[in-house]
């Protein structure tokens, strides 16, 4: 599970049935459970939504050398929710 700031999120997409396509540490020391989902994330409805609190940003990766990626970090437990950043199925 990833932290209380992000859980309610986890849950809902969880729910909605949209696969999981990875979970674990990313990409650095920094990172503690990041969790990917093979959905397009509308971050700007589910910030508010989900009453994401303030200490959870908005993260996007648009390097293909690197992996593309938009969703949410946690600045405090260093967790994280991922989405594509294109596709047909969008979770709001």
């Amino acid at each position: 599970m990833v932290c209380e700031h992000l859980r309610s999120l986890e849950q809902a997409l969880l729910n909605a049935g949209i696969e999981e396509t990875f979970r674990g540490q990313a990409w650095s020391l920094n990172c503690r459970e990041w969790v990917y989902f093979d959905a397009v994330l509308n971050t700007v409805s589910l910030k508010e939504r989900y009453a994401i609190p303030g200490c959870v940003e908005i993260h996007e990766n648009t390097d293909p050398k690197s992996g593309l990626e938009h969703g949410f970090v946690c600045t405090l437990c260093h967790d994280a929710i991922m989405g594509r950043t294109d596709g047909n199925r969008i979770f709001e």
